[in-house]
């Protein structure tokens, strides 16, 4: 493993997460001297981040953390555009009181990793609506757009491949690259920002940035990129059968976070690990010799590290409380997640497996039972047909629905 001066890129390489970097010596000998100030965008697409981020707010933490500046850059101009970036169609087009709306969700996660104030390594956030709302079109075109070959920008990977699908690609969209090339020169126009990082798709966007920041006259500026995170199984990282595992509480709840980490499979634990929590790197190497059972050891401690650092300490105790006394006492524990239904009249169990979360269709549900996966009170469920009512509420006032050992979901009546 290469060896850096700085604490910033010893400590990403170390737990895996860079993929490429413009200028290593250059960025070394910067972050060495504390003189890093980076960056990472984030659209306002949906009303919270989902674990699919969190590498790179994670990036942004080591950071801090390694006594250099970082800057969160909240998209509320470029949502309005959308990045095409590793998809086949155009990102459906939001009002800008919904773009507000998810602006205000996802803010307050940062919070959870990063010190914002007014300290020289303090962290920053700002909205590149502040800029990009006020340029005039001709002006944009004849002092940023003149330094942009159509050529190039189709070459762009974003570019290419809907190109070569034959799938659309609008000229709002086509002009993301441009806007987001300008937001880092002007991060460096108006805050001395020198490092924009991103995952590797972000690569193209970057480097055109830094090759603008050079046309337009800034200071050196740098790129650094983090790896795709998929699963060992090749499953894309935080997609689940219930969805997208969200960083807002009050999308995903602390306990069902909690298990999401816990659900993690043997082979991913050590570089979840790295990637993911604050432990350090020798009780890491310690964790990563345990085998058999005993994984399941680590699986807690990583399930415990990343709920505490987003949910807090007392929230990631809860939901290990709450595991323990569902799986080890078989109790209903009042901390699992749950759904309101209306169940003035009985209904089909399938439905109700859907609504829980616990299967996608009805067609799931059905497999599930058939398997022997469901349990209804920790009682196993033989017929498909089985209906869900009143009559089934524990003394809790709930229904406790189960798929396999792992999954459990509290049902009250709205």
């Amino acid at each position: 493993m290469t060896q850096y001066k700085s604490e910033f890129l010893n400590t990403l390489s170390a737990r895996g997460y860079i993929h490429q970097c413009s200028d290593f010596e250059g960025l070394d000998a910067l972050a060495a001297a504390n003189k890093a100030i980076a960056y990472i965008g984030f659209d306002c697409t949906a009303a919270s981040l989902h674990v699919g981020s969190l590498v790179q707010i994670m990036l942004l933490h080591w950071l801090q953390q390694s006594g250099n500046k970082p800057i969160v850059l909240m998209g509320g101009g470029t949502t309005r555009v959308g990045d095409p970036s590793g998809r086949d169609e155009s990102r459906k087009i939001l009002t800008i009181e919904d773009i507000e709306a998810n602006k205000r969700g996802i803010q307050s996660v940062f919070d959870k990793f990063l010190n914002f104030g007014p300290e020289s390594t303090n962290a920053m956030m700002v909205d590149n609506a502040e800029w990009l709302t006020k340029l005039n079109y001709i002006d944009m075109l004849r002092d940023v757009g003149k330094h942009f070959s159509v050529n190039r920008m189709l070459a762009m990977d974003s570019v290419k491949m809907r190109l070569e699908r034959e799938h659309e690609l609008s000229f709002i969209e086509f002009n993301y690259m441009v806007l987001q090339s300008y937001d880092y020169t002007e991060l460096s126009r108006r805050y001395g920002c020198n490092l924009q990082m991103g995952g590797s798709d972000q690569w193209g966007n970057i480097v055109n940035g830094i090759d603008l920041g050079r046309r337009m006259g800034t200071p050196q500026l740098y790129a650094l990129t983090s790896p795709l995170i998929t699963l060992s199984s090749g499953a894309k990282m935080g997609k689940t059968a219930a969805g997208a595992v969200w960083l807002n509480a009050d999308m995903r709840s602390p306990y069902e976070y909690w298990q999401f980490w816990r659900n993690t499979e043997d082979a991913d634990v050590t570089r979840f690990l790295k990637l993911f929590t604050p432990l350090p790197m020798d009780e890491i190497a310690r964790l990563e010799k345990l085998g058999g059972a005993e994984i399941n050891e680590a699986k807690k401690i990583l399930a415990n590290a990343a709920t505490a650092m987003l949910h807090g300490e007392m929230a990631a105790l809860e939901a290990a409380e709450t595991a323990r006394k569902t799986f080890e006492e078989g109790s209903s524990a009042a901390g699992l997640p749950t759904v309101m239904i209306d169940l003035s009249q009985p209904m089909s169990i399938l439905p109700v497996l859907v609504q829980a979360g616990l299967a996608a269709s009805n067609g799931e549900a059905k497999r599930s039972i058939q398997g022997g996966a469901i349990k209804v009170n920790d009682a196993t469920v033989a017929d498909e047909k089985r209906m869900i009512g009143m009559a089934d509420l524990n003394a809790d006032g709930a229904i406790k629905l189960s798929m396999g050992k792992k999954k459990h979901v509290l049902v009250k009546p709205s």
